[in-house]
């Protein structure tokens, strides 16, 4: 499989019409019939040939013709620059088809002036355009902007004036076009070195700091996102009910989260819910007019099917170690220093 660029810039105020009807194009009108792509599939004396026969020359744009007829495959990706946009197709079929094999019927250009066929090729207003090969496609992703979805090395490539190029070296810039494009996730500075630091700041977090510590951690996050009170009970408290690491208020919204911190690796299990439900519960029974929410954040990679299936019915945000850190990197580190001095 193979990734390609394919402008359709030539006569393109019927090439893109064709191409709302999943049909590729490019010139070469001169050389449009059946048996020059019987004679010339995979034969480049002879391709050379009928360019002399022809044309009497051997243009350089001779090459994005051979590529169109022989090099693209079925199963290929082909990336067609627009205006400010882009759009990705699929390759349908292998081989080219002619003015003869495609359907143009009830076909106008951009302006909506039909489009008919002659003797000698395609004619709006008694002009032959030149449109002579094609290939089936089928849409990927379509008028997508450069700006959302296509990343510098991708946004560069396109800058190209040649007709096509084989561009498989952007492998991983066009599949992450796609997947931000189907995902409606544009691309940005901000989520970019958001991902880009979260291994890295996740991996610290599990190395430097102890439970104290990360309890400390949770209590900062919560000033920092506006808690007018943070607390960490005692532990071992004998007269208490379940247990809370961290309790954080938040008084202009009559709100407080309980939190249980589990500093581990692996995975989290449901005893760490039952310990903050039933803390919840015992401080439900004070008619202080606050909602009261359970939250457990853990530094394991996830929680037990069981925590899950019970963090569902009894309403607790479960909270696993990367999704922390990603919470810690959006609120920024401004003035962390200052929690473990």
């Amino acid at each position: 499989m193979k990734f390609w660029l394919h402008r359709v810039s030539h006569n393109a105020e019927v090439a893109h019409p064709l191409l709302k009807r999943n049909i590729l194009s490019i010139g070469f009108s001169d050389f449009s019939e059946r048996d020059f792509i019987k004679t010339c599939t995979d034969n480049w004396d002879e391709f050379e040939k009928s360019f002399d026969r022809i044309w009497g020359k051997r243009p350089r744009n001779r090459y994005s013709l051979w590529r169109f007829l022989n090099e693209m495959k079925k199963g290929d990706y082909v990336v067609v620059p627009g205006w400010g946009t882009f759009s990705i197709y699929e390759i349908e079929e292998d081989g080219c088809m002619t003015i003869e094999d495609i359907d143009i019927s009830n076909l106008k250009d951009w302006n909506g002036t039909p489009i008919t066929i002659d003797g000698d090729g395609y004619i709006k207003n008694k002009q032959i355009i030149d449109l002579g090969f094609f290939r089936k496609v089928r849409p990927i992703i379509q008028s997508a902007s450069r700006n959302d979805f296509a990343d510098s090395a991708l946004t560069s490539r396109m800058k190209i004036r040649q007709t096509n190029a084989d561009i498989s070296d952007l492998y991983e810039s066009i599949k992450k076009a796609i997947s931000s494009c189907n995902e409606n996730k544009p691309i940005n500075l901000y989520s970019s070195i958001l991902e880009s630091n979260l291994e890295s700041t996740f991996s610290i977090i599990k190395r430097e700091l102890n439970p104290d510590k990360f309890e400390r951690l949770i209590s900062w996050y919560f000033k920092k996102s506006g808690s007018t009170d943070v607390y960490i009970p005692p532990k071992n408290k004998s007269d208490k009910e379940g247990d809370a690491d961290v309790i954080a208020t938040f008084e202009p919204i009559k709100t407080i989260i309980y939190v249980q911190a589990k500093f581990h690796r692996g995975e989290t299990s449901s005893w760490a819910l039952e310990q903050i439900r039933n803390y919840q519960d015992s401080k439900e029974k004070d008619d202080d007019g606050y909602s009261k929410i359970s939250w457990v954040i853990s530094t394991a990679d996830s929680f037990s099917d069981e925590c899950y299936s019970q963090a569902k019915m009894n309403k607790v945000q479960l909270i696993e170690g990367k999704e922390f850190t990603r919470m810690l990197l959006n609120i920024g580190i401004s003035g962390l220093s200052d929690v473990f001095v």
